[in-house]
């Protein structure tokens, strides 16, 4: 899984599915990047989201700051030399911000290309404090949903300023998280410039969506899978997709079927009380069942309107769900394929 956002509010439901989604899809490894849609073909928005456009300033850190961590702590920050994010979210928002030359290692979900030649100090999602210790960082950003909470605490002991950010939830997020890195950083005046920035971009978009000319706006379903790993989750209200989907003009079927959980195991009866239009996946989620083909092998799946016609919109793991400098692309790419006749 390459999109932090997931990170802890799929733990719970993850151990969940693996003990109880028997119901089997096609193969394949997850492994694989490349994604798609049945009714429009991913555009170039999508091909965008693989780098990040950087401040035309570099800022110049002033140091020190002391700031209010997500877990209760104060952390005083007095170099940003060394920089060790640990989620791809927080690594897309330093290096926007223009200060990626100091960032000297990654999680493995910052999969953009600026990014991917630093050493990944995670397993899989376990932070490895000896990996991190070893690059001599002299600031740690984290998430309230990075562990193991002993190699958080082992950072700390070594005397290393670790911050926690709280994960993003929706477009309202976006600014805060931003302009909380940049301060940390000792850059505000770049975390303002990038926070208008992105809202601007977000709200351009926002005037692409076309008005549904019956009144209706589609209704989409968000699923996560890991064919390999027989993981069929359908997202519900906390899921994290709701306030992009809405954001597109869209309804999130899963929310609106009464799913209060961020996700649970998908049945042929949950899909059919969501009656989604549309399907939302991650790339390598689609990837994962087989493709197009694959996904209507899940029960449940082709007797839904989107399975009929077989409208899937896929968006890429690493960007989905960040909720941060490229949400406008997300945005941009939903729109393209939810609406590909401009209706």
């Amino acid at each position: 899984m390459r999109t932090q956002r997931l990170a802890g509010a799929l733990i719970s439901a993850l151990a969940l599915a693996l003990v109880t989604a028997g119901c089997g899809a096609g193969g394949g490894s997850g492994d694989g990047d490349s994604g798609g849609t049945t009714k429009s073909s991913g555009s170039a928005t999508a091909a965008r989201a693989d780098r990040v456009e950087p401040l035309a300033t570099v800022p110049a850190p002033r140091l020190p700051v002391t700031v209010d961590s997500a877990d209760g702590t104060k952390v005083t920050v007095t170099s940003a030399d060394r920089l060790v994010p640990l989620t791809g979210s927080l690594s897309e928002i330093v290096f926007t911000l223009g200060l990626g030359e100091h960032v000297v290692a990654r999680d493995i979900t910052a999969t953009f290309e600026q990014a991917e030649k630093l050493p990944v100090v995670t397993r899989a999602h376990d932070v490895s404090a000896e990996s991190v210790l070893s690059l001599r960082p002299t600031l740690v950003l984290a998430e309230t949903t990075t562990g193991p909470a002993e190699a958080v605490q082992q950072i700390r002991d070594a005397g290393i300023p670790l911050l926690v950010v709280a994960p993003a939830k929706g477009l309202d997020d976006v600014g805060e998280r931003i302009t909380t890195v940049a301060h940390a950083l000792g850059a505000d005046a770049a975390g303002e410039e990038l926070s208008a920035r992105t809202a601007e971009r977000i709200a351009a978009v926002r005037k692409r969506i076309p008005a549904p000319a019956d009144g209706v706006r589609p209704r989409v379903a968000f699923l996560y899978l890991r064919g390999s790993a027989s993981v069929y989750l359908l997202g519900g209200r906390d899921s994290g997709a709701s306030s992009l989907l809405e954001a597109a003009g869209a309804v999130d079927a899963g929310k609106e079927s009464g799913l209060d959980k961020d996700f649970t195991a998908i049945t042929s009866e949950a899909l059919a009380k969501a009656a989604p239009d549309a399907l939302l996946l991650m790339t390598k989620g689609l990837d994962s069942v087989g493709g197009p083909d694959g996904l209507v092998e899940i029960p449940g799946v082709a007797e839904t309107p989107a399975g009929l016609d077989r409208r899937f919109v896929s968006v890429d793991d690493g960007v989905l769900l960040n909720y941060g400098p490229r949400t406008d692309q997300v945005l941009a790419s939903l729109i393209e394929q939810l609406y590909p006749d401009g209706s």
